[in-house]
């Protein structure tokens, strides 16, 4: 093949091949797995009280990743001064867990295979919703790991225990996370307006101990210092809902609500819990690219990922 000048193989833009993760390479053999973070889409819906749709997030999150692409060693952020993502950081993507539609219960099942299988190969899980019900399976696969501490950034505190006899749709994730003996505690950063959580709930995840701040609360706190009411020596699992910014750049989103994060306030905090606590892992949901026909969600969300993974690497090789 003709080189036309380039420096070496293919140009490879963003508009062109398979929209993997970040054209990151593919494995699909789950046992024969070898990365330093995997990501897995978790395609399933079934659990919205609201608009569905996020069944197409990893797809769109995927292509829009496409964006951030270009280049083969790293992306230079002048700012820190740093080449984030190095080639020597293998990321793959895995593609989807199989989702057995109207069928919770095995759908979950298939995504906490997923998440199973890159916890055994000792990569960092990317879990890339779907409703923030996917959360449950995942949370479930670190049965048999160390203990940690859970992050959550939404406009949502998805503590609803059971209603009308549902336990595992989006409004739960968070309940059903405190009732594990490995979650040390919830640090729940964004939660506004009229929630889809009672007040018995609020008090609830209280009781518990979760730290509830909203986006005007984290704001007069701010990134650096939120970040310090994580526990410190804990591990951190990070779980992310689009609708935790503001509609105005996440309007791609189920149910969204005004009044949400602006990107850098996010990026900071998370570049904050990066340097202070080890990830093990994140799930990012609620992405519907329907909603959002320019396709800023889903960019949003690619650009969220890719800069946090950024952060976490960075953050291992100075450890």
């Amino acid at each position: 093949m003709a080189k036309h000048g380039y420096d070496s193989g293919r140009l490879n833009l963003p508009f062109v091949g398979i929209s993997t993760f970040g054209k990151r390479p593919i494995c699909t053999d789950w046992d024969a797995l070898d990365a330093d973070c995997a990501i897995l889409g978790a395609p399933f819906d079934f659990g919205t009280q609201f608009r569905a749709g996020a069944r197409f997030g990893p797809r769109a999150i995927r292509e829009a990743s496409t964006l951030f692409s270009f280049g083969h060693a790293g992306a230079y952020d002048h700012e820190d001064d740093v080449t984030y993502l190095p080639g020597s950081v293998k990321i793959v993507d895995m593609g989807d867990a199989d989702i057995v539609h109207t069928d919770t219960v095995a759908s979950h099942a298939n995504i906490e295979h997923g998440v199973r299988k890159i916890l055994d190969a000792g990569a960092l899980p990317v879990v890339l919703g779907g409703d923030h019900s996917v959360n449950i399976p995942c949370i479930n696969a670190f049965s048999d790991q160390q203990p940690f501490h859970v992050v959550q950034i939404d406009a949502h505190l998805d503590f609803v225990d059971v209603r009308h006899g549902v336990r595992f749709g989006h409004g739960n994730p968070m309940r059903r996370a405190s009732e594990k003996d490995y979650v040390t505690g919830l640090s729940q950063f964004g939660i506004r307006n009229v929630s889809s959580t009672a007040k018995d709930g609020y008090d609830d995840a209280r009781k518990v101990g979760s730290d509830i701040q909203s986006v005007r609360q984290f704001r007069a706190i701010g990134a650096r210092d939120m970040s310090k009411r994580i526990p410190d020596g804990v591990p951190v699992y990070v779980t992310i809902d689009i609708d935790g910014f503001d509609p105005s750049v996440a309007p791609g989103t189920g149910t969204p609500s005004h009044g949400g994060f602006l990107y850098y306030e996010v990026m900071e905090f998370l570049q904050e819990l990066a340097r202070g606590h080890q990830v093990v892992g994140i799930d990012l949901v609620e992405v519907a690219p329907d909603y959002d026909h320019g396709g800023s969600t889903s960019t949003l969300a690619a650009q969220v990922l890719l800069n946090f993974l950024g952060y976490i690497f960075h953050e291992c090789g100075k450890r």
